[in-house]
């Protein structure tokens, strides 16, 4: 019963993050995305406080999304293989996204707010716990 009710908070954690991502998180973007509109002005931001922004609500979308996997799986070795994976995820799609931003999205709006994506939200965590419940699956087989 307590592994579910962290389960819970994880995923609390992770509707948290996403609920109060205007008031806690330096991101012009997102009302530029929100509006839908490829017409819409390219806002100002500051580099520095945007990726700063962008890396620590990352780590709060692992940190949650971890919880969420080791509770479920109750296995600290693959725990730390979603952490690889969680990170690799990242690595090819961070830097992806900063060079959409530095070109201003000419390389393409919806490519560049499906990158965004990637970056913002614990997409991973939908991947990956599929993956892993059929692993246990076919370990227990």
């Amino acid at each position: 019963m307590l592994r579910w009710i962290i389960v819970l908070a994880g995923f609390i954690g992770l509707i948290a993050v996403r609920g109060l991502e205007d008031k806690i998180f330096y991101d012009p973007f997102l009302a530029y995305f929100k509006s839908a509109d490829q017409s819409a002005l390219f806002p100002e931001f500051v580099w520095g406080k945007l990726i700063f922004s962008y890396l620590f609500r990352f780590g709060l979308n692992t940190f949650f999304s971890l919880i969420i996997i080791h509770s479920i799986f109750q296995n600290k070795h693959w725990t730390k293989q979603a952490l690889v994976l969680i990170l690799l995820v990242f690595a090819i799609t961070f830097p992806i996204y900063l060079y959409c931003i530095n070109d201003e999205f000419r390389f393409g709006y919806l490519f560049s707010f499906y990158v965004r994506r990637f970056v913002i939200q614990p997409l991973t965590l939908i991947l990956i716990i599929p993956i892993f419940y059929y692993r246990k699956k076919m370990i227990l087989n």
